[in-house]
């Protein structure tokens, strides 16, 4: 069996090649006459599967190592016999963490404490419901809007959208839909933003076009936002230089980037392709995940606040300052350039662990400083 895969996929040729040979290139020379005779697909979020990608080929099963799917035509598929998974939950985690270190961060710049104030949490999926769950062992109250899960649930924890616009905080965990009653393609749009309470922390790590970039550059050049954070953008990988230089914190789509996201969601795809093939998988998630490079901390409690504490524990894990850094490189990329570099930073993106893998050391267990580490992941001593 022949599987031609995302190179930025990784392990992926050697857990693979257990039971087919493996091709790897890169997501976005993904190619009819590349793919043509292979039996399984492997791709991420930066390739469109659909017809004219599929169409004359031997591609019986085509799998996304993405919690989402959006670049993948389903209907297609299904109507054409080929079978199909994604990977969801696999990066939620790591996402939630980089909510969590984005919010210390501009906390800390904009002089914020966070127990207390309010976040609007729209999209309470598998991302968005640990995002909530981090922020409330934070100390933070939060609402949920989640519209399908209302319907589904009728649960009163999820509340209407506009419940959201008098929060702190507003931040973006929805799939991109382009249709129906719970459509979100520029969800975020000129009204939206009008509407929040002014002064408002605003983040995206769903997808670019669920936020209306010309609007959110107006609700900045305006103050009516008090901080932005995003991590994804409309027209990826050629992102708008200009509103990279108006956000505060700009990252390349990584949020989900953990090694442990990463290499979990090409599990899934592994178990899913054995199990549609009637294979025998053969490795599991602890075959490929090395030991963390900092398993252990120590907590100094003397003199600083305690979210100043948790800022530094989490930068020692991982320090959202780096990525952005990163992307602001982009700026003195000429602009027939800078779609290159933008991909090379997610193809090159540096190792980087959960908070789970390392154990911080704390004086009293049951203080409120260790419940809060305890609650954002950390494993506590």
């Amino acid at each position: 069996m022949k599987i031609v895969a995302d190179a930025n996929i990784p392990f992926v040729k050697e857990c693979f090649s257990s039971i087919g040979e493996v091709q790897t290139i890169s997501g976005r020379e993904m190619a009819s006459d590349v793919i043509g005779d292979a039996e399984v697909l492997l791709v991420r979020s930066i390739t469109r599967v659909d017809k004219a990608l599929l169409v004359g080929s031997n591609v019986r099963f085509v799998g996304t190592a993405t919690i989402g799917f959006d670049h993948v035509d389903v209907g297609y598929l299904k109507r054409n016999n080929i079978g199909f998974a994604s990977a969801p939950g696999s990066n939620a985690n790591s996402a939630a963490e980089y909510i969590i270190a984005a919010l210390l961060e501009i906390a800390q710049r904009r002089e914020i404490v966070l127990e207390g104030k309010s976040i609007g949490v729209i999209g309470v999926g598998n991302v968005g419901s640990r995002v909530a769950a981090k922020c409330e062992a934070l100390g933070m109250q939060v609402f949920r809007n989640d519209p399908p899960l209302q319907r589904q649930t009728n649960d009163t924890k999820y509340l209407p959208i506009e419940k959201s616009y008098g929060c702190d905080f507003v931040t973006l965990h929805t799939p991109l839909t382009f249709e129906g009653v719970d459509k979100t393609f520029h969800l975020a749009g000129e009204r939206f933003f009008r509407s929040l309470k002014r002064g408002c922390v605003f983040l995206n790590t769903a997808r670019g076009a669920v936020v209306d970039s010309q609007a959110l550059k107006k609700a900045i050049q305006v103050c009516r936002l008090g901080a932005v954070v995003l991590d994804v953008w409309e027209n990826e990988s050629g992102i708008d230089a200009e509103l990279l230089r108006m956000v505060d914190i700009g990252t390349p789509h990584i949020a989900g980037y953990s090694l442990d996201g990463k290499i979990a969601g090409m599990i899934m795809l592994y178990n899913s392709v054995c199990e549609y093939f009637g294979l025998k998988p053969e490795y599991d998630v602890a075959d490929f995940l090395p030991e963390p490079n900092v398993t252990e901390l120590q907590v100094e409690q003397e003199g600083d606040s305690e979210q100043n504490m948790i800022l530094n524990i989490v930068r020692r894990i991982y320090d959202i300052r780096c990525d952005d850094a990163a992307l602001r490189g982009i700026l003195r990329e000429p602009e027939g350039a800078r779609g290159k570099f933008f991909d090379a930073l997610r193809k090159n993106y540096p190792v980087r662990r959960e908070f789970q893998n390392t154990k911080v050391i704390v004086e009293d267990l049951n203080s409120g400083l260790a419940k809060k580490l305890k609650g954002i992941g950390f494993l506590l001593a």
